[in-house]
């Protein structure tokens, strides 16, 4: 009999400890579906906008612009919408099609601010094409939009250039593919990005380079072996202009192998 009754009073603790269990279970559930419920019946107390600068303290875009865009996109701002109707990953999506965005997050805090980090992309240069549209391109080849609040000074391509389309990279014998190759050699080297104003295409798509200093215009003639060309024009740079000055000769024409040619 004394056994009977201990095995007995063993189930009736298992049984209270699930229950306990159990009941600790369904208070937590509710702890935390009561913890959802007043976090989400919250409402944003403020939108806290951070954009990286470019260069000098440059902006494209600010956060006036940021707000506009939210507004525009969901019909309403920020501020005192309650939080179930915050959509984070929805207004990144919104902010990284933007063409100055090259990227975004979006994070509530503890105090219920929704704060928006982003960052610019750069031009790197300014195209004006043939038909006389205007735009940036960045280091990726991606087509900018002029801004209102920033007029880059960067490398500048005017003359016979053809439309900007997305997939102009991946395109065999396009002008503006070899462009952008030859403006990002210019750009990578030290000593020619300084030097260089512009590029010209004239319509036998040759180029020819507009130094900041000097009246020399320098015929690069056409794309090919671009690389030897702007080794020459550096050599001539550094060796020759002493010798001659700025003022000497009209152009410097670098088209045929081998070869500088001054032109008075």
């Amino acid at each position: 009999m004394i056994r009977i009754k201990k095995i007995k009073n063993q189930e009736l603790l298992a049984s209270l400890r699930r229950i306990g269990n159990l009941t600790g279970i369904i208070l937590l559930m509710a702890v935390m579906i009561a913890a959802v419920e007043k976090k989400e019946s919250r409402v944003v107390r403020q939108v806290v906008i951070g954009i990286e600068a470019l260069e000098e303290d440059r902006y494209l875009i600010d956060s006036a612009d940021v707000a506009r865009i939210i507004e525009r996109t969901f019909g309403y701002g920020l501020e005192n919408l309650p939080l179930a109707r915050v959509e984070i990953e929805r207004l990144e999506r919104v902010l990284r099609s933007e063409p100055f965005v090259r990227d975004a997050e979006v994070f509530l805090d503890a105090e219920v601010n929704v704060h928006i980090e982003l960052s610019q992309r750069e031009p790197v240069l300014r195209v004006i094409d043939r038909n006389g549209l205007q735009y940036y391109l960045d280091k990726e080849g991606n087509r900018l939009p002029l801004s209102g609040h920033y007029t880059p000074r960067i490398l500048v391509a005017t003359g016979n250039i053809p439309p900007h389309v997305p997939d102009f990279l991946e395109k065999d014998n396009y002008a503006l593919k070899d462009l952008f190759f030859l403006a990002e050699k210019i750009l990578e080297d030290p000593f020619l990005k300084p030097m260089t104003e512009q590029i010209y295409i004239n319509n036998s798509l040759e180029y020819t380079l507009i130094p900041k200093f000097g009246r020399q215009k320098i015929l690069l003639g056409k794309a090919a072996n671009m690389d030897e060309k702007l080794d020459n024009l550096k050599l001539y740079y550094e060796k020759a202009l002493p010798v001659s000055g700025w003022k000497k000769y009209r152009a410097i024409d670098l088209r045929y192998k081998g070869q500088i040619v001054g032109i008075e």
